[in-house]
């Protein structure tokens, strides 16, 4: 889901960076933000809404509402959508585990 060819803009090659995303070895890119590197790997679903259990996703990327808020390395409510890719970050959904597929 990743923009590679532009008729103007170039994208420099970035440094791979290994997490990993509910246990499974996932692929990011240096610069990315958490739910950047999710979204482009085709994980739409990053949370579900507590009461009607609706999925969640990437949606203001300021840091603004609560869409994206995941376990990041044991610390819950992390806004992924602001929150730098580290190397071997451990990240997990936080509501209704194993629901989301």
């Amino acid at each position: 889901m990743r923009i590679t060819n532009h008729p103007v803009l170039t994208f420099p090659k970035r440094k791979e960076v290994v997490f990993f995303f509910e246990g499974k070895k996932m692929i990011g890119y240096e610069g990315d933000t958490i739910a950047s590197a999710l979204h482009n790997l085709g994980i739409l679903t990053l949370s579900l809404s507590i009461e009607r259990k609706r999925p969640r996703g990437f949606y203001c990327a300021i840091g603004y509402c609560s869409s994206c808020n995941m376990t990041v390395d044991g610390k819950p409510n992390v806004k992924t959508c602001i929150t730098v890719l580290k190397e071997n970050m451990k990240v997990e959904r936080q509501t209704n585990k194993g629901v989301i597929k």
